[in-house]
């Protein structure tokens, strides 16, 4: 659920809303269709199962998604190449590989993982929100989305543990993760009428 690359001073505002408007909403369609297949295919299974291999593998896309929403953050915000961003990919990167090994255990093992890249992604995506205030405006939605994965991490990764913890709490997470994704989408719409005025 993060967004890393903040603009430099050469980015025109317009390039940089046109651009982040874009992903977000690529952002919202793929977290619907991840949710949607989550729910189908995985919302029985709770902490002491093992993850099946349709789960395994939806699982191991979704951090990685969020490396591939990154690069191309970086594209459409013309090219942003900052420590943030690339922090962030290779946190998703690692988080990737954690859950491949994670989803061979348990679901509680998978939900730590998950819950510890939700928490470091959140506050990434917060941090980058505050900073990207300044420079692009119309940030209320993401530094409310960092917070909220920030304590939703920390959840998960508390709640694996529990017996009854199950994979239809990630896929609320998500869902609510394109919730703020669709908000800062008409957000930087809203804004950028008024900068065209």
């Amino acid at each position: 659920m993060t967004q890393t690359a903040v603009p430099s001073s050469t980015t025109t505002p317009s390039t940089t809303l046109s651009g982040l408007r874009s992903l977000h909403l690529i952002r919202v369609a793929f977290s619907l269709v991840w949710v949607a297949l989550v729910a189908t295919t995985s919302a029985s299974l709770v902490s002491t199962d093992k993850p099946t291999v349709t789960a395994a593998v939806l699982l191991a896309i979704y951090p990685l998604w969020d490396v591939v929403a990154t690069l191309l953050e970086r594209r459409m915000t013309t090219g942003s190449t900052d420590r943030v961003g690339t922090l962030n990919m290779a946190l998703g990167l690692a988080a990737t590989a954690g859950m491949i090994i994670a989803v061979f255990s348990t679901i509680g093992t998978t939900l730590l993982v998950f819950g510890l890249w939700a928490l470091l992604s959140g506050a990434i995506q917060l941090t980058v929100a505050i900073r990207r205030r300044r420079t692009v405006g119309a940030q209320w939605p993401m530094i409310i989305s960092g917070g909220l994965s920030v304590l939703a991490g920390a959840n998960f990764a508390a709640m694996s543990a529990s017996k009854t913890s199950s994979l239809s709490s990630i896929a609320g997470y998500s869902a609510f993760g394109a919730f703020w994704f669709l908000v800062s989408a008409i957000t930087l719409s809203i804004r950028s009428r008024r900068d065209e005025r």
